[in-house]
């Protein structure tokens, strides 16, 4: 059976007047809501052995424990509830010991006093709801079948407890006497302070990862990252389902982009937001990549699902633009989409193909746009490298980032729409 993945979140409101048949549709459409805010995007299935740093073999009931913070007490970086933030780190070894590989831990934001409150009682929102132990598969693995050109470096699982993508800043703390902590900026700047401080201040190659929230944490934070460490170290970004959209939904709403706004106002997130975009935007739209990755100075390579489903079901079809629940099985499991739904969703993706066709100019910059119906892929086994991975080209996600950050060969992959490619995995969100 497949392990089940740490859980993510993100906001979300409506309660209208209700007929009873609408109320069941309203219970399902909550349901799933549940399910795609708090589920991580995919399953993953011990398939590999892993490599110990030590020993050279073990497998994968081993987990890596869970590290508090040391310096955050001091700092005052608390998570939402104020409780320590911490990480998971499993050594390098051999050629890889001087080598750093961080991923950022998705999750959601929360836009409100409200479900921030909510969020502290999670794992999202406290350490101390967190698994003392995880287990690292995909980009995180050490096993070099799983993961060959990153099996043996640092690897470093960053935890997320602040709601806003490590962006947050404290002046907005403490409304209406709710006590919440938001200290994202600050817990990131803790993180990397102790990670340069145990070994990562020497790093010859680093990549900074996350999926999700952790995606966007990644592409805010990534100028920053290459700078922290030595000038001749070879230092690139990789953001996984992260490039969110700021797109209408089917009734013409930016809801998107209106939680967005909310989520930057109540945490200030402002200061942390690339100071080019804000100086000729508002801080809301500089928390879309679209506005920013044009900036980033530091090579970027995007994996991103063309269909994914956490972005059909909050961006293109929040629940409050589909009372009767239309979209519900489709949402579910895309080959339950009717045509109609089917040609709005392949316009979501000539969106994102278009938003993106700048960025695919850059030469330092890398893609891997798969038509599978998904979310993060990076961090699975099974979507990461694996036999039965999705590819393009006959390259899995592993084999194109490793092309890019390598400089092997030009890795700018774009599939076929759906339903084209036969190696995609696509999630179905009935079996959750």
């Amino acid at each position: 059976m497949p392990t089940k993945l740490p859980r993510g979140g993100f906001s979300w409101w409506w309660c209208p007047k209700l007929s009873s048949r609408n109320w069941t549709i309203a219970a399902v459409s909550a349901v799933l809501a549940v399910l795609l805010f708090i589920l991580s995007p995919i399953p993953i299935s011990p398939t590999f052995t892993d490599t110990n740093v030590n020993s050279g073999i073990d497998d994968y009931s081993e987990g890596v424990p869970f590290t508090p913070l040391s310096k955050a007490q001091t700092n005052s970086a608390f998570c939402l509830d104020g409780s320590v933030p911490g990480y998971h780190i499993r050594r390098g070894f051999g050629s890889g010991s001087k080598n750093w590989l961080l991923h950022v831990e998705g999750g959601g934001w929360c836009s409100t006093m409200s479900s921030c409150s909510a969020r502290k009682r999670t794992k999202l929102g406290s350490s101390n709801h967190m698994e003392l132990q995880v287990q690292f598969f995909g980009i995180l693995s050490h096993d070099p079948l799983q993961n060959p050109d990153f099996f043996n470096w640092n690897k470093v699982k960053i935890r997320y407890c602040d709601g806003s993508s490590f962006a947050s800043h404290s002046d907005s703390e403490f409304r209406n006497g709710t006590k919440i902590f938001f200290r994202g900026q600050l817990i990131w700047d803790t993180f990397m302070d102790e990670l340069l401080s145990i070994g990562m201040s020497k790093a010859r190659e680093a990549l900074l990862t996350g999926c999700s929230a952790g995606g966007l944490a990644t592409l805010i934070h990534c100028d920053d990252f290459r700078n922290l460490l030595p000038k001749d170290a070879n230092v690139k970004c990789l953001a996984d389902a992260g490039f969110f959209l700021n797109e209408k939904d089917i009734t013409g709403k930016r809801t998107i982009e209106s939680f967005y706004r909310d989520v930057v106002h109540l945490q200030g997130v402002a200061k942390s937001l690339n100071k080019d975009c804000i100086a000729r935007s508002e801080p809301a739209k500089c928390f879309f990549p679209r506005e920013f990755i044009g900036n980033i100075k530091t090579p970027v390579f995007l994996v991103q699902p063309a269909y994914d489903f956490w972005q059909i079901a909050h961006i293109l079809v929040p629940n409050a633009s589909d009372r009767r629940g239309s979209w519900l099985r489709c949402k579910l499991n895309i080959f339950n989409c009717d045509p109609v739904q089917l040609k709005m969703l392949h316009g979501y993706r000539n969106s994102m193909l278009e938003t993106l066709s700048e960025f695919q100019k850059n030469v330092e910059g890398g893609v891997f746009i798969n038509s599978c119906f998904v979310h993060c892929q990076t961090w699975a086994a099974e979507t990461w490298h694996s036999p039965t991975s999705p590819r393009i080209n006959n390259k899995t996600i592993a084999d194109a980032v490793g092309d890019w950050y390598f400089k092997r060969e030009v890795a700018k992959h774009i599939d076929c729409p759906f339903p084209c490619n036969p190696t995609c995995y696509h999630r179905d969100l009935t079996l959750v």
